[in-house]
């Protein structure tokens, strides 16, 4: 009995690549704020690419905390749609066109979300990353950190708790 002979790599990061495009540009807002992901294999790392219409103070200048405060949930709940559809990506029961057509694929919705804001946000590109404390079928806590220059020194750290989609067959 052969073993089916596995897929190129470069058509599973193609396939990876285009589902998370998908899943970020289904959101308005995302482009409006020009965020975009960098994926390095599992780990998702957003990017808030700067622009002057994010600036809050032109004193400082200094990224608006409402900016600060989108970016880092932008970067819980598109990390946390990653990792819940991931499984379903890789074995291709959804791609890329799915995720925007398919009624039956939902978003997980903020429940509460609290930011830390440590120092001003300086006018240039920011990165944060998020961390799944806990994934289950109904409930997700997540925690995210934003850096600019050096991820030793945080700009901004949020926590944040949100209801898991469920599927369309199971009983909530």
């Amino acid at each position: 009995m052969a073993r089916p002979r596995p897929e190129p790599m470069q058509l599973v990061k193609q396939r990876r690549d285009a589902a998370l495009t998908a899943l970020v540009e289904g959101v308005p807002y995302i482009q409006f704020l020009n965020i975009t992901f960098d994926r390095r294999g599992d780990e998702l790392t957003g990017v808030l690419n700067f622009d002057d219409k994010l600036i809050g103070n032109p004193f400082l200048p200094a990224i608006h905390g409402g900016v600060t405060a989108a970016f880092l949930e932008v970067t819980a709940v598109i990390t946390l749609s990653w990792e819940h559809m991931f499984p379903r990506i890789e074995s291709g029961e959804i791609g890329a066109d799915d995720i925007l057509t398919d009624e039956n694929i939902r978003f997980p919705k903020t429940i509460d979300f609290t930011v830390d804001y440590l120092r001003s946000g300086l006018p240039r590109d920011a990165y944060a990353r998020a961390f799944i404390n806990r994934s289950g079928r109904r409930y997700a806590s997540v925690r995210v950190e934003a850096w600019q220059d050096n991820h030793a020194k945080l700009f901004a750290q949020g926590t944040g708790h949100f209801l898991m989609p469920q599927s369309p067959t199971s009983k909530a």
